[in-house]
């Protein structure tokens, strides 16, 4: 037995999948911002591209991944916040704008994102909301991203 305690190294493959899903969280904390400024003052999915291509933070995120969430849920806003009423008890209009933008996420990596867990969707989401939004405005997100996915996701509950 070597005298050796140190931890055993992450590959090169570990390494890198860690990167990606750090790059793709901060892309998800991105996304939530270029949402909330949406919903202060409508734009056009291109203008958030190009407003938040300079944001600090963007070199380290997958830019790809927050293009593709930006112009996904713009185009699918009606849609998404039609499906959001059937697992909340409010209406999408009275939402505090963090929270919705971190339900617009969760709700569209639910439905077009299979490969990502639903798992990771709520704990990306209630992270955001935590961070980010109300004092307990997490809890509401966890509910309601849970009701999302037992509904698009019934094969992985």
């Amino acid at each position: 037995m070597s005298g050796d305690s140190s931890p055993p190294r992450a590959s090169s493959a570990q390494h890198a999948a860690r990167f990606a899903q750090g790059a793709k969280s901060l892309a998800r904390k991105l996304a939530m911002q270029a949402l909330y400024r949406l919903q202060m003052n409508d734009a056009p999915w291109q203008d958030l591209i190009t407003e938040f291509a300079t944001e600090e933070g963007m070199d380290k995120a997958d830019d790809g991944y927050f293009r593709e969430l930006i112009e996904g849920i713009v185009g699918a806003r009606a849609a998404l916040d039609s499906d959001l009423t059937g697992w909340m008890d409010r209406s999408p209009a009275l939402l505090d704008p963090i929270e919705h933008a971190v339900l617009f996420i969760g709700v569209y990596e639910l439905k077009s994102r299979p490969e990502i867990p639903y798992r990771v969707v709520i704990n990306e989401g209630v992270s955001l909301a935590k961070r980010f939004g109300a004092t307990d405005g997490h809890k509401f997100v966890n509910a309601v991203l849970d009701r999302a996915a037992r509904t698009l996701r019934p094969h992985e509950h």
